[in-house]
């Protein structure tokens, strides 16, 4: 194969990234050699974010991904905004072309895709979120477009989630702001539950709330994905609730974003024949070797 596109990854401690092996591993399949940079802020002083997007541009870069903490700053360099990145309010993707760049937030269409493949049309129902964040913000979206009723948001900063709780009303999802003790309270209520917390990650174990009541008619995501099944999602399947791990956000948050560069260079179908395959590879890899870090 020769050389068909340049990507990297710009953000803060991403040493450890499992994005390049990721954008890599889907150019290799499907015909693409794909370079796949880090751009990493960690001990940079001054570090220029516009201007470093300014020279990847003119090195003839396809397009960055975009990792904390630069994602609002991303949306705001942007020329055109995918409706991902209008309702989130940042971005994680740049598509460089013709001089242009266009911004999506595969956070946001990753999830609608990574629900989709695993719930097929469930409808998403009433939902309990945990954590307004950055992720927890491109996932509420995210379930507003895949029809949920109403969410129930927990978040311990207050202002933090209150704020989330008036962007989503405007955009039409009844949303709320729940205690810790209310959300426990009425847990067998909600059809589904999502963690967007740390919480369960392996730097931050435990769970983000008490499991007792979950029941086998919710369905239960979890952004996490190292582990691969987080105390959370044991819980879940214990009491026969259908899930949904972080892997699974990561590989097509991942395959979204390899789609927006590849473009006119390969089709939609010899990457979806390639979903499964690699979203069991990074599940496997996860499972066994916990201990690894990704982005």
């Amino acid at each position: 194969m020769t050389l068909a596109m340049k990507l990297a990854l710009i953000g803060e401690g991403i040493a450890k990234s499992q994005s390049p092996d990721l954008h890599r591993r889907l150019g290799s399949l499907v015909g693409l050699d794909t370079q796949y940079d880090l751009v990493d802020s960690l001990g940079v002083n001054g570090f220029d974010f516009p201007a470093t997007v300014a020279r990847l541009q003119a090195e003839g870069y396809r397009g960055s991904n975009v990792t904390f903490p630069f994602k609002e700053a991303a949306r705001n360099l942007a020329d055109t905004l995918s409706e991902g990145v209008q309702r989130v309010g940042s971005s994680n993707t740049l598509i460089f072309e013709n001089g242009k760049i266009h911004a999506e937030n595969t956070d946001y269409s990753g999830f609608i895709s990574a629900y989709r493949g695993q719930f097929s049309d469930r409808p998403a129902g009433r939902v309990l979120l945990i954590g307004a964040g950055g992720v927890g913000r491109a996932v509420a979206c995210a379930l507003g477009a895949l029809g949920a009723t109403s969410i129930g948001l927990v978040e311990r900063d207050a202002a933090r989630g209150e704020a989330l709780s008036v962007d989503l009303n405007k955009q039409g999802i009844t949303t709320t702001t729940l205690s810790a003790d209310e959300a426990e309270h009425q847990m067998a209520s909600f059809d589904g539950v999502v963690n967007c917390t740390p919480v369960g990650h392996i730097n931050h174990p435990g769970c983000p709330i008490k499991t007792d009541q979950l029941h086998k008619r919710q369905w239960v995501f979890d952004a996490v994905y190292i582990p691969a099944r987080t105390e959370l999602l044991v819980a879940a399947e214990q009491q026969g609730a259908a899930t949904l791990s972080g892997v699974d956000l990561f590989v097509f948050q991942g395959i979204d974003a390899f789609r927006f560069f590849a473009g006119e260079q390969t089709t939609s179908a010899a990457i979806d024949a390639r979903v499964a395959s690699v979203r069991d590879h990074y599940f496997q890899q996860l499972v066994l070797n916990g201990n690894s870090r990704a982005s």
